[in-house]
């Protein structure tokens, strides 16, 4: 079974090391030929913002967004309030995975509560899940 194909990926996580390892087995899954990397959510969000507001929103907002939890200043949970804020262009372009190393069961059942929120995988990604991923 071939991967599934994405115009755009991004990566949000404000570890450097996790986005690259990310990054690369993304690319070596070839399911995109173009990722956005984010180190904080906060940026992230205004980079969303200015996408949504281009005529080609569509074209250049992300499939899929893969989302840290535990990052400084704006973690993953309160980015995904800021997103609820976004135009329903972005909302229905973009899924979204959590990814996490945490094992606290209460963040599972809180992303739950996020509508385009699609699947929560534990860091780091394999290339199985990344070939599997169905959002």
């Amino acid at each position: 079974m071939a991967a599934r194909k994405y115009r755009t990926v991004m990566l949000i996580d404000d570890n450097e090391i996790d986005n690259l390892i990310n990054q690369k087995m993304i690319e070596a899954a070839a399911v995109t030929d173009n990722i956005y990397t984010h180190t904080g959510a906060k940026s992230a969000i205004e980079f969303l913002k200015n996408m949504e507001k281009l005529d080609v929103a569509d074209q250049v907002l992300p499939d899929v967004i893969f989302l840290d939890i535990d990052m400084p200043l704006m973690d993953g949970f309160q980015f995904l309030d800021e997103f609820e804020k976004l135009t329903n262009i972005a909302k229905k372009k973009c899924k979204i995975v959590m990814l996490t190393s945490s094992i606290n069961p209460q963040d599972f059942n809180r992303s739950k509560k996020y509508e385009n929120v699609r699947l929560y995988l534990n860091k780091p990604l394999s290339h199985e899940s990344i070939v599997k991923l169905e959002v």
